[in-house]
């Protein structure tokens, strides 16, 4: 019996492979001479995300009945956002 060789279109390349550095990584990378920073880096990843809030929300365990979490998560992607939105409206908030 014979298998059929697998149609390889791409030859594959290993996900864990580094990606190659270029200038522009060099040009933007921290720079540093033992443990002292002599120019900081300018890159991507020295960016900051999204600006920190003025009221982070704060992480809480809440027990809810089990329709109420099933009606909210079937309103898709952000039902956690929604419920904080319910609760500050009932609040006055």
């Amino acid at each position: 019996m014979t298998e059929k060789e697998p149609d390889l279109k791409t030859p594959w390349v290993d996900p864990d492979d580094a990606p190659e550095l270029d200038d522009h990584f060099f040009t933007h990378a921290e720079f540093r001479v033992g443990g002292k920073i002599v120019r900081p880096g300018t890159g991507t990843l020295t960016r900051p995300g999204r600006p920190k809030s003025d009221q982070p929300k704060q992480q809480v365990t809440l027990r809810l009945d089990q329709a109420v979490l099933d009606a909210f998560r079937a309103t898709g992607p952000g039902w956690q956002s929604r419920i904080n939105a319910q609760l500050r409206k009932a609040l006055g908030l």
